[in-house]
This record gives C-alpha cells, sequence and structure tokens, in this order.
C-alpha cells in the first residue's frame, strides 16, 4: 500500500545560496511548513561542486552575503570557495535549516494538480512530496556542458569538467590541457600552470578582464566589523553603489563602456609585454557582451615558459590527445573542460508540468521567460529564485535572490486567509513586463553580436536583467494581487 505523500506549505528546490536563503527569509516570518529537497550530498550549490583550485568569487564578499545575515568576519575581499561554503553552513545552522532539508533528494517530476491546488512531486527515488507552493532555486550555472567533440572516447588520458574535478587529482608532471579559457579557467590556470609540467590553453575567444585588485582585511578590521556591523554595513552600501554605476559601461557606446574598455586594455598591457601573446588576448567584441572577469593571476600564468595559449579550435580527441583545425597533434596526460553549463534549461531534465497538462519545456520553447523573473502564466502558485533574466554583470546576484525571496513572501502571506486558493500570474502584465525588458535590451551590450551565454539559439538574451539592481528592486517591491487571477477550484471562472 503507497502511503500519502508528505504535505507542506511550501517546498524549495535546491539548498544553495537562493534555496537557504528563501528557507531563512521564511523562518523570520514564523513560516515553518517547508522542505528543501537538494540532489547532492550537502548543501552549498555551485560553491559545493565548483571544488576547482582557485575557485573564489569576483563579487566583493561584502555584497556577496545576504543583508539579514552580514559574512561580518569574512577574511578578504573577494572571497573563496571554501569561506564561501562555510558561510551557507553557518547560515543553515543559525536559522536551524538543516532539520528541513532532505539530500540526496532529485526532483523529477512537478505536477500540479488542479484538483488539490497542490504541486505533486516526485523525487528520482521514488518518494513523493507535495505542497501549496513550489519554489525552485535551481541557479543558472549548474549543469555542466562538454561539448560532443568525435572521438573523446578514446582519449586514453583523464578527463573532467571544472565543475567535476576529483578530489585525487594529481597534476604534477603532467601534460595538461584546458579547453575553455573563460570564468572557471582564469581562476583554476594559474594554479595548474604551478603544477603541471606543460599547460596549454586552448582559447575559443578572449575575454574582457578587469583587475581583481584583492585585500585581505586585518585583525583590526575583521574586530571592528564585529563590535560595530554597522560599519559593515556602510561598507555594503558603498559597495553596491560603486557596482551600480559601474551597470553604464554595459550600455552600447557610453563614456563609462569606453573606460571600461580602457581599464581592461591597460590592465593586459601592464601584465603582458609579448604583443603576439597581447594580441590574441585582445577581445574582438564589444565590451560586456560576455561576462567581464576579474584576475591578477591569469594573465602572468599564461607568461610562464611551461604555458602555452593555443587559439587553433579543437577538431577531434586520439588516444593520446587532441588534434587542432590546423592538424596539428598536441599530447596530453589530462584534459579539463572549462566549457561552461547548459545555462539555457533553468529547470534542467526536472519535468514541470502546469495546467492542462502545459510543460515549462513547451512553454519555453522560444526561450525562457517569467514575470520578474519568477512566475509563468499556467503555473500556479510556482515562484522561481534566480530564474530566466535575473542575472547580472554588474552586481552581486545575492542583492537580486533577496529581493525575489522578499516577494515570494508577500505572495504566500497575500493568500494566508484563502487556504483553498491559488494564484496563476495574467498574461497582460507577464507580456508587458517581458515587452519592456527586451525593448531594453536593445541598448546593452548583452545583446551585441557575441556568442555568450546569455542568449539562446535565436540571439534572444533569456539569462541577464535588463538594469541596475535598484531598478530591479523597485518593480518586485511589492507583490500586487491583481497581476493574478485567483484560481478558486478546479475548472472555477478566475476572477
Amino acid at each position: 500500500m503507497t502511503s500519502s505523500p508528505q504535505t507542506y506549505d511550501i517546498v524549495i528546490l535546491g539548498a544553495g545560496f537562493g534555496g537557504l536563503g528563501m528557507a531563512a527569509q521564511l523562518k523570520m516570518q514564523g513560516i515553518d511548513n517547508f522542505v528543501i529537497l537538494e540532489r547532492g550530498q550537502g548543501i552549498g550549490g555551485v560553491w559545493r561542486d565548483n571544488a576547482y583550485p582557485g575557485a573564489a568569487c569576483d563579487t566583493e564578499s561584502h555584497l556577496y552575503c545576504y543583508s539579514f545575515y552580514p559574512h561580518l568576519r569574512v577574511s578578504r575581499l573577494y572571497a573563496d570557495r571554501q569561506e564561501l561554503l562555510a558561510y551557507m553552513v553557518h547560515l543553515a545552522e543559525h536559522y536551524a535549516l538543516m532539520p528541513h532539508v532532505q539530500l540526496n533528494s532529485e526532483v523529477s517530476q512537478a505536477r500540479w494538480e488542479e484538483s488539490t491546488q497542490q504541486w505533486a512531486i516526485e523525487l528520482a527515488d521514488g518518494r513523493r512530496v507535495q505542497g501549496r507552493f513550489f519554489v525552485p532555486a535551481w541557479g543558472q550555472l549548474n549543469t555542466p556542458a562538454i561539448p560532443a567533440f568525435k572521438g573523446l572516447e578514446q582519449f586514453a588520458g583523464q578527463h573532467f569538467h571544472s565543475a567535476r574535478w576529483p578530489a585525487d587529482a594529481q597534476l604534477a608532471g603532467k601534460r595538461v590541457a584546458s579547453i575553455g579559457a573563460a570564468a572557471s579557467a582564469v581562476q583554476y590556470v594559474p594554479e595548474v600552470a604551478r603544477q603541471a609540467a606543460h599547460l596549454t590553453v586552448f582559447q575559443r575567444s578572449a575575454n574582457w578582464i578587469m583587475p581583481r585588485n584583492q585585500v585581505v582585511f586585518s585583525t583590526e578590521q575583521l574586530d571592528a566589523y564585529s563590535a560595530q556591523p554597522e560599519l559593515f554595513e556602510q561598507s555594503r552600501r558603498d559597495l553596491h553603489a560603486f557596482r551600480e554605476n559601474g551597470f553604464a559601461r554595459t550600455r552600447h557606446g557610453t563614456e563609462a563602456q569606453q573606460e571600461g574598455i580602457k581599464m581592461a586594455s591597460g590592465h593586459l598591457a601592464a601584465q603582458v609585454a609579448d604583443p603576439v601573446l597581447r594580441a590574441k588576448l585582445t577581445p574582438d567584441y564589444e565590451f560586456a557582451c560576455k561576462r567581464i572577469l576579474r584576475s591578477d593571476e591569469y594573465y602572468p600564468a599564461l607568461t610562464r615558459a611551461n604555458v602555452s595559449l593555443e587559439t587553433a579550435a579543437v577538431d577531434h580527441f586520439v588516444a593520446t590527445g587532441v588534434v587542432d583545425r590546423d592538424g596539428t597533434l598536441h599530447e596530453f596526460d589530462v584534459v579539463i573542460f572549462g566549457t561552461g553549463f547548459e545555462s539555457q534549461a533553468f529547470q534542467g531534465d526536472l519535468q514541470v508540468i502546469g495546467l492542462s497538462g502545459q510543460t515549462l519545456h513547451q512553454r519555453w520553447q522560444e526561450g525562457a521567460e517569467a514575470y520578474l523573473g519568477m512566475t509563468v502564466p499556467g503555473f500556479p502558485n510556482l515562484f522561481m529564485i534566480y530564474g530566466p533574466n535575473t542575472n547580472l554583470n554588474h552586481n552581486s546576484i545575492i542583492s537580486m535572490l533577496e529581493i525575489q525571496q522578499r516577494y515570494i513572501i508577500q505572495a504566500v502571506q497575500g493568500l494566508r486567509d484563502h487556504p483553498h486558493a491559488a494564484i496563476d500570474i495574467k498574461p497582460e502584465p507577464f507580456n508587458a513586463y517581458n515587452d519592456a525588458l527586451q525593448t531594453n535590451m536593445q541598448s546593452s551590450a548583452f545583446s551585441s553580436d557575441c556568442s555568450s551565454w546569455y542568449k539562446n539559439a535565436a540571439g534572444k538574451v533569456i539569462n541577464n536583467w535588463s538594469g541596475t539592481v535598484d531598478e530591479y528592486r523597485h518593480l518586485a517591491a511589492d507583490w500586487k494581487v491583481t497581476d493574478y487571477h485567483l484560481l478558486l477550484a478546479r475548472g472555477a471562472a478566475r476572477s
């Protein structure tokens, strides 16, 4: 006999920054009947998965934490992966979240049941839960992508994606390739270069890289932040304003964009003297069309005697290594794929089924979109965290997550007196919001002519937000019941 599924007010998918922050804010509002379903063996999301050497955040650490739980004793301006993971563990402990977390719990299907006004959630191991609200906090960069290189199965050496770095990886004295030279590679390449006998970096396109200018806080500074949290908050406000002002660099033809080009080009010139190598590392696309990176160590690593930069594309693999498009064989013992993630498929393999049997995959065939990046017509009581068009290239994503979490809590509280009702975003505000967003995107470098993970195959920007954090905060500050249909029962008319 099959037991009845456990029922919750809210089912959260994912125990990364988004999911844990959502749960913490629920706790602060006295909402306790929720569960966090996490497919991994521990909490942490991308900071759990990306254990490659050198993994760190390129957003200032005073911004890369929740305002309601400041990271007062974070050791440096740009925190590394271990320190961020520890912050998330402390966050979960502080708000007593772990009793709500179910690890090794991969969700395979979420179906809206009109008869019960509930989300029926099926897990890969056969378990079932149900919830009035479904809050996927699935992230945008959690499914590694490795291109289907011909002959890869023939390669006799070791190969792995940077987000699946083996704990026992041995690179000392090895001939190593990095296929990919973007955000993750910029961090692990300097570390690998110090170990490998030789490292070859295959670059598809150059990056715009800004100085990082790391700062390690003194004990006196940390003591001051702990004793006077208002000093930390002032630092956070100043950094937020500084990064918000930097948004203008992402707009076509602005003086700020020219300033960004000057800073990045100057950084390259200061660190790479060889004009041939410098030319290879100079981008041929608009500033901010791709993700702007920060590093003080990447360029120097490429000037080492044991490091080569290869701009010929990979054609295929053979047993001993890689053959490039020019027909040259490069022999390797280890290949690291820094080839990014499946950023376009927010839901991954999860089947999300809404009203009338429509799936989210069907709804998003021409590109993912959502109202405020959170909710989609035909999928009642579903609110995404870090959904379509909520990624940033100028400020802290944690600020965006916090805004979304507060909006979702307003929606949950708005239905508190209507226990059998559900809400479904109306097409009118949904379409108006997304039309305005895409219109604003036309003046953004995100939409210019380069290949980036921000855009789908048709060239539509579906990952990035088109404005500043403060502009998004203004739009998402208040949940408005008038934006939604109220669903009273199966088949009932919407009001």
